[in-house]
């Protein structure tokens, strides 16, 4: 008799829900015990593509965020949930899962919806301080609840709720320092501070970097990692150019639109100035790296000023608001920080602390119990 278990993983929208399914999506795959994983997403997000390269089947159902005021456009909203919760009610008959992830976003929607009314267990998982309303309205009737921190039990109504933290990619905890500093051939003998707001960059950061740069680099000896955004970063240097030219030519200032191994980057940092999306701030915590957080003032009900309050409550970082982001206080918040090393390091114990390195395998383990 086969006990073998059919998963359907839903979430998107945003890397924050996409990544950690992935996550475990990828733990997943080698187990002997589960026989077919699919993904329900939508084909116009970036969950398509980044499923594709898992070589797992791509379920596409069209649902957009929900208007926050009623009108013509919510009620053409409440129809396309219907028809897409319609269409992942046909994908569960035709597949026959034993069990549903949903990783939040409004992506998620109609697999849980479908789940609900066809009787089949299904677990939630939300990456942020402050849960979506996805979340916050299917936990009730979810099998179980998990969540990346403390302060979002408050928000849910489980009987069933999990502290699991995010699942996020092992090389966030697997390199070393030294590693790290030789293999991007960084001088070991500067202090490293990483700014990064980002796959799109964050204009706050730049504007104030473009003042604070030089005196980082020339007078206070850091080295400088940058990443500026993809659609950020010509503008960025051409600003630039007339500040400080010769800037631009200096080993102790690295300034990209994009790195792909931010791993290696948070390993080799010191100091971290980015924006609080939830798994950015997984991935420093596994990396024990002190942070100056900037959250994203136009993030959905606000959750990222909630994730970077949580993190500066438990001593991992400290908070700047975007509107406050300016020359005087980035350059203020930084020397205070890559200037005090006993700070650095009760930040960076703190950080420890928050890791959560078993969460991938925490959430399969549930998975599995509750399939069974």
């Amino acid at each position: 008799m086969e006990n073998k278990i059919n998963i359907i993983i839903s979430g998107g929208g945003t890397g924050g829900h996409i990544y950690p399914a992935i996550a475990v999506v990828q733990k997943l795959k080698p187990e002997q015990d589960i026989k077919n994983i699919y993904y329900i997403g939508c084909p116009n997000n970036m969950e398509k593509d980044i499923v594709a390269q898992e070589d797992i089947e791509f379920l596409p159902v069209s649902v957009s965020g929900m208007p926050r005021k009623i009108s013509f456009r919510f009620i053409k909203w409440i129809f396309q949930l219907i028809t897409a919760s319609i269409k992942a009610i046909g994908y569960f008959n035709r597949y026959k899962p034993n069990i549903v992830l949903g990783t939040g976003g409004y992506v998620s929607g109609p697999a849980l919806i479908a789940a609900k009314l066809l009787n089949i267990p299904f677990i939630i998982h939300d990456a942020d301080a402050h849960p979506g309303v996805v979340s916050r309205v299917t936990a009730p009737y979810a099998a179980a609840v998990s969540v990346a921190f403390e302060e979002a039990k408050k928000f849910i109504k489980s009987n069933n709720i999990f502290v699991n933290g995010n699942p996020v990619r092992k090389t966030f905890s697997s390199i070393s320092k030294n590693d790290a500093i030789n293999e991007l051939n960084l001088d070991a003998n500067k202090k490293v501070l990483l700014i990064i707001g980002g796959s799109q960059g964050a204009k706050s950061l730049n504007e104030a970097m473009k003042t604070i740069i030089q005196p980082l680099v020339q007078e206070h000896n850091f080295l400088v990692i940058h990443q500026t955004g993809k659609n950020k970063h010509d503008e960025y240097i051409e600003e630039l150019k007339p500040i400080c030219p010769d800037l631009l030519y200096d080993s102790s200032y690295i300034v990209r639109p994009y790195f792909e191994n931010t791993a290696l980057l948070y390993a080799a940092a010191d100091l971290a100035v980015t924006r609080a999306g939830s798994l950015t701030l997984s991935e420093l915590c596994l990396s024990a790296l002190p942070s100056i957080l900037v959250p994203y003032p136009y993030a959905a009900a606000d959750h990222q000023r909630y994730n970077a309050r949580a993190m500066e409550k438990a001593g991992a970082a400290v908070y700047l608001d975007d509107r406050e982001c300016n020359a005087d206080n980035l350059m203020m918040f930084i020397l205070d920080l890559l200037n005090n090393e006993n700070k650095l390091l009760k930040m960076k114990d703190s950080a420890k602390i928050l890791a959560k390195p078993y969460a991938t395998e925490n959430i399969v383990k549930l998975i599995k119990d509750i399939a069974k």
